[in-house]
């Protein structure tokens, strides 16, 4: 079975904020901001999973939009995260530009699955 882009793209990007929380953590001594990255950052991809098998198309597009919830959640930790000094600037880019990606996509999928109802 080929696996679908947003999934390898919230599991590619849930690889990402276990490894920043990882250098947070050890490197930076913040355990509070990180934690709640971590939480939403993982969630996502959990959420792409479940929807896969979704009992309806009401179901998957409620596990589809809580992917998108998350992320956007995800979003503001990043943004907590950086604009506290914890993040420099190129770290913040480089993994908000994933995020607001995986935003994109979600938003797209979310509102396709509601207008094909």
């Amino acid at each position: 079975m080929v696996e679908s882009p947003i999934k390898k793209k919230s599991v590619d990007f849930a690889l990402r904020i276990i490894k920043l929380y990882k250098y947070v953590t050890n490197s930076k001594n913040e355990y509070v901001l990180s934690k709640q990255l971590l939480r939403s950052g993982t969630s996502i991809g959990a959420n792409i999973s479940e929807a896969e098998y979704a009992q309806s198309k009401a179901d998957y597009i409620a596990k589809m939009s809580i992917s998108l919830k998350e992320t956007n959640e995800t979003v503001y930790w990043l943004e907590l995260l950086y604009k506290s000094d914890y993040l420099n600037e190129a770290e913040y880019t480089s993994i908000n530009e994933n995020a607001v990606e995986l935003l994109k996509m979600l938003t797209s999928i979310v509102k396709n699955s509601k207008t094909n109802i």
